[in-house]
């Protein structure tokens, strides 16, 4: 089996125009950062990248990985990606940026067992318009009680989203949209981050970490579906978190992927 190894490139902050204003410089920079953030699910794709490089479709249809987000990378700003065996199936990954500082490590494998797979519950889809009430704890409260609305969306290997680095070349062919067009690792857990945002309207928020399984490669022309439920909320530090579980589906019922997903909904006040 090829064993994954490390690798380098430029972040690409794909979220520049997000409603998420983190990923804006102004915004960013009034919460103590130098910039805009460089998407969560954009690093994860990183700390990933040298499994898809290495195990291909075999990884993007039944790969686990977990991801803490501990300090953020800038667009245009240069990373290297440490990848530490630990076993023929598993390693160890450090993001860190040109200044040496760790901005996010997991461990990335292939299970020798199949994680569990969820289950399609039929969740109602969110309706047309926005309707979305301001996200606080007591909202979150509620949607853990009563359930969160569902997404339904296509890949298309398209928009702000084809991509996790600006440039194309470095991508896998795998999951590069002028390739197979099968979808990446960014993608897939950013629905997890848009579950959220079309339940309630946020401001300023971030995704800081992740524990991923998946279950079948997505292809190009998919029907998604994706359900989510707040199982947690609590405060630390000022933050305000909330941690949901969120399970993607390929039309009709095939599940894709599935994740534990934690963001700071809330930031405290500057």
């Amino acid at each position: 089996m090829q064993q994954p190894v490390s690798w380098g490139g430029i972040a690409y902050n794909q979220a520049t125009e997000s409603e998420n204003k983190i990923h804006a410089d102004d915004v960013a920079k009034r919460y103590g950062f130098r910039g805009g953030l460089v998407p969560g699910v954009t690093v994860y794709a990183y700390l990933v990248h040298p499994a898809v490089e290495a195990w291909g479709l075999e990884w993007v249809a039944g790969g686990s990985a977990n991801v803490v987000l501990a300090k953020p990378l800038y667009d245009e700003g240069a990373f290297r990606v440490e990848a530490e065996s630990e076993g023929e199936s598993i390693y160890r990954g450090r993001v860190i940026d040109a200044d040496g500082v760790l901005c996010a490590e997991g461990h990335v494998s292939l299970p020798s067992t199949v994680a569990p797979v969820p289950e399609r519950r039929g969740d109602a889809l969110l309706p047309p318009g926005d309707k979305r009430p301001q996200a606080t704890r007591a909202v979150l409260e509620e949607l853990r009680e009563r359930g969160m609305g569902a997404l339904e969306l296509d890949w298309t290997c398209s928009g702000e989203f084809d991509r996790y680095t600006r440039d194309l070349a470095p991508m896998p062919d795998l999951v590069r949209p002028d390739g197979q067009g099968y979808a990446h690792a960014a993608f897939t857990l950013g629905l997890a981050n848009w579950a959220l945002v079309a339940n309630v309207r946020l401001g300023p928020w971030i995704h800081v970490q992740s524990e991923v399984n998946n279950h079948a490669a997505i292809p190009r022309g998919s029907k998604l579906y994706v359900e989510a439920s707040v199982v947690d909320l609590f405060e630390r530090g000022g933050h305000e978190f909330a941690d949901l579980d969120v399970a993607v589906f390929i039309a009709p019922d095939v599940p894709a992927m599935s994740t534990r997903h934690r963001a700071i909904y809330k930031l405290r006040d500057t």
